[in-house]
């Protein structure tokens, strides 16, 4: 069974930083093309930042120059550093392969950025 646990949400004034932690289990991280995602109420899930196995990364606009992806092959974690956080990244974020799988949605970690 696969499973996700997403941590290291919190509370931050705007420039702050978190980081936040992704730990797998039931599948290998390390060949899977991995990704953080993000959701506000009222509205889907949207990417934030992909991770390939060859470690090529991909970010949306918006988070550029502020989120890294990384990943621990060896914990079967991904991380998401940010950077310079903003009110509008306040969000739920979320890890799961990319495409994402239905069934691998875990709880989420709380992002809230304050002005």
């Amino acid at each position: 069974q696969v499973q996700m646990v997403e941590s290291g949400g919190g509370m931050v004034q705007a420039g702050g930083s978190l980081r936040l932690s992704c730990a797998a289990s039931g599948l290998t991280i390390w060949y899977l093309t991995m990704a953080w995602y993000r959701q506000t109420p009222g509205q889907g899930r949207t990417l934030v930042a992909r991770l390939r196995m060859d470690n090529s990364t991909f970010y949306i606009d918006s988070v550029k120059g502020r989120f890294t992806i990384t990943k621990d092959n060896a914990r079967n974690t991904i991380y998401l550093q940010m950077t310079s956080l903003k009110p509008e990244d306040t969000a739920i974020y979320y890890c799961n392969e990319d495409p994402p799988d239905a069934g691998y949605w875990g709880r989420g970690t709380q992002v809230t950025v304050s002005s």
